[in-house]
This record gives structure tokens, C-alpha cells and sequence, in this order.
């Protein structure tokens, strides 16, 4: 099989992967926090390294506020429920995942007030002016896709940040298609909070995600339950990591998270994004030269976008043409992508886009073969 569905999942999963699992399984089982035997210690030891390896991956000078959590749709969750409340303002963008727009909808109902500011790709400038436009006096956070997972266009994230920064509101950052792929270095990225999935670009498996904190703001808690700390208490600590880390830790899906981050560093993050980057020009230009298709960005560059693509085949249903390529052995994702704000605001929204994104692993060849299906599929409807 032609795996190019990594923007939902990555797969394969590096080297290494199946026995860091296994060796949780197998000799680290025991609970986390919960026990002073031997496995337990092990199980938390487990916890504690990859905390430490998150922060340094992503220039957090506190492991303790990292938060696994278990997915970055709960992460976002934690920031836009913690965060706001009755008569506060928020500022999300127009090519926003469900995970953010979703949960924003039900704030509404509770009296929180949202504007969305419109993406001009490869215009950060103009970006920016519109965030600047949609601030009021009772703004009090930003947040945004990193980059979106439909188009793979980025936002100025920076900019934006020091926007934010400049007027003491909160900002942050869904980085779902960019965490792994993009570099992201709290040193530098003036960003509040850092929601993350660990099986996407960070190479490692389903079930986990993370919330990185980089600021003092107390955020109101969304679950509360046993953290194995101050268990005579009914209130919930008000300490990271703990406060967010209510129930039993995914130990396994930390594991593989570490051992996905270290082989990131391993391959080296640039030689990775200039690897995907020549594969996702490859297929954009030879789409480009095909008039059965349709593509609705700019060649995709690092400092605009993420190596994802869009596109579809004219005459085709977007469904209907992965199907035809899944005949083919060739996965790739159709559809509105749970983001139908980005297919609004592009005006793809009545049939959605084929998606393609690849991986490290990914090949020349299977590019080449992606390309020669659609020139086939295209060339049968043509002959119909």
C-alpha cells in the first residue's frame, strides 16, 4: 500500500515503536504515581523522561508544564474551556479544525463572544491586519491553527503572538498539522499554549496528546478526578502537572512518543521537512501540469505552508476518487476533513478535497504512482 494519509495519522511508525510499547507491557505496567514498588517506579519514570524530552523538544524550560492529556482535541478543550468565560472575547481564524470551532459553538451558548479572522495566503501581513481588526476591549485570548490541515497553509503564528503579547491577551496555537513537521521552539514563539496529538507528526501512536503551558495563567480546570496526589482532599491540585492529569496516564502512547521524538532528532528536523517538501512540489507540479486537475494553493513553501496538499480531479466527486485511488492501494483522505470553516473559506465546501500528505518515509516512486493513478482515473471518466 501507498500510504499518504499521514496528515491524519503517520504510518509506518519509526523503528523502535512496537518494543517501547511492549517493554511497558511486558515490565513497566504498574500505574504511574500510584505505587512505591519497583514497576511502578519504572511506569513513572517512563512518564517523567518523555515529559522531559517534550519540553526540550519544544523549548519548555519546565517539564511540569507539559501535560499529556488524551488527544489534542482534549488539549484544546482544557485551554478554550479553561480559559473562557460569560462576556469574554476570543479570536480564532477562518480555517479552523472542529476541535477548536466545536467546542467555541457550545461557549457561545454560554455567553462567550467569537470572531473569526480571515487567512490571505502568502500574505502574512494581511493576515495579521485581520486579527488586529477582530480585537475588543474584552478580548482575552487568541486561538489558531498553526497551519491548516486541509490546505497545509500557515498562519504567522509569531506575529500573531506578539500581537497578542503587545495587548495582554492569551494566545494559542492547535498544532496539530505542524507539531514535528514545523519547528517550534517556546524560546522563540511567543505562544501561551501548544496543543498537540502524539500520532501525527511526532510519529507516535493514537490515544495521547499534550497541552504545553507557557505562561503563569491558573487555567479553571475541565476534568477533575484522582491524580495520586492530595488524595485526601476533594479539591483538585493546583500544581502541574497534576491538575490536568486527572485518571491513569496512557504509559504505553508515552513511550512510543518519546521514542517518536528522539527519532525526529535523529533524522534531523530539517533534513525531514526538506524531504516531505520535495515530495508534496513533485505531486503539486505534476498536478499543476494536468488540466483534469483542480489545486486551490500556491506551490507549497516551508515559510507558507506545511507539506500537505488538496486537490481534486475534475468531474470527480472527492469521495469517489479516493475510492478509485484506494482500488489502487493508494490511501489518501476525501472529504470536508472535520475543518468545514477551511473548505468555507476556500468555497470547496459542497464536495470537500482529496488530501495527500507524506511522510519520512515516503518515496519518489510512490509520488510518481499517486500521479500516474490520477492521470488514469482522470483518463477513464474522460472516456465515459
Amino acid at each position: 500500500m501507498i500510504y499518504l494519509d499521514n496528515a491524519a495519522t503517520t504510518w509506518p511508525k519509526p523503528r523502535g515503536t512496537a518494543a517501547a510499547i511492549a517493554d511497558v507491557l511486558s515490565n513497566r505496567g504498574a500505574n504511574p504515581g500510584r505505587g512505591s514498588y519497583r514497576m511502578a517506579e519504572l511506569s513513572s519514570e517512563t512518564v517523567y523522561k518523555c515529559r522531559c524530552r517534550a519540553a526540550e523538544f519544544f523549548g519548555s524550560d519546565s517539564p511540569e508544564n507539559v501535560i499529556f492529556t488524551p488527544s489534542c482535541t482534549h488539549s484544546i478543550n482544557y485551554v478554550l474551556k479553561g480559559v473562557l468565560s460569560a462576556g469574554d472575547h476570543v479570536i480564532i481564524s477562518d480555517m479552523e479544525h472542529n476541535a477548536v470551532t466545536r467546542p467555541i459553538a457550545r461557549l457561545a451558548k454560554r455567553g462567550v463572544q467569537c470572531s473569526r479572522a480571515r487567512v490571505h495566503e502568502g500574505d502574512p501581513e494581511a493576515t495579521l491586519a485581520e486579527f488586529r481588526r477582530k480585537m475588543q476591549v474584552n478580548t482575552k485570548l487568541i486561538f489558531c491553527t498553526h497551519a491548516s490541515n486541509v490546505f497545509g497553509i500557515k498562519l504567522p503564528v509569531e506575529e500573531i503572538g506578539q500581537l497578542a503579547r503587545r495587548n495582554g491577551i492569551l494566545f494559542g496555537l492547535d498544532c496539530a498539522q505542524s507539531a514535528g513537521t514545523a519547528l517550534l521552539d517556546l524560546r522563540r514563539l511567543p505562544a501561551d499554549f501548544l496543543c498537540m496529538p502524539a500520532h501525527k507528526g511526532l510519529y507516535g501512536i493514537m490515544g495521547l496528546g499534550m497541552l504545553i503551558i507557557n505562561c503563569d495563567r491558573k487555567l479553571a480546570t475541565v476534568i477533575e478526578g484522582g491524580t495520586g496526589s492530595l488524595s485526601g482532599v476533594n479539591v483538585q491540585p493546583d500544581y502541574l502537572p497534576d491538575r490536568f492529569e486527572s485518571g491513569t496516564l496512557n504509559v504505553p502512547a508515552i513511550a512510543a512518543l518519546d521514542v517518536g521524538m528522539n527519532f525526529i532528532d535523529t533524522v534531523g528536523r530539517e533534513r525531514l521537512e526538506a524531504h516531505e517538501f520535495s515530495l508534496i512540489r513533485r505531486a503539486y507540479d505534476a498536478f499543476a501540469a494536468m488540466p483534469e486537475c483542480r489545486l486551490y494553493t500556491a506551490r507549497p513553501e516551508a515559510g507558507s505552508h506545511v507539506p500537505l496538499l488538496s486537490f481534486n480531479i475534475n468531474g470527480i466527486p472527492s469521495d469517489e476518487a479516493a475510492v478509485l485511488l484506494g482500488e489502487r492501494d493508494i490511501a489518501v483522505r476525501a472529504g470536508l476533513h472535520c475543518a468545514g470553516d477551511a473548505h468555507r473559506a476556500i468555497g470547496t465546501q459542497s464536495g470537500g478535497t482529496v488530501r495527500i500528505c507524506p511522510s519520512v518515509f515516503t518515496s519518489n516512486e510512490e509520488i510518481d504512482a499517486l500521479v500516474g493513478a490520477v492521470k488514469d482515473i482522470a483518463k477513464q471518466r474522460a472516456a465515459l
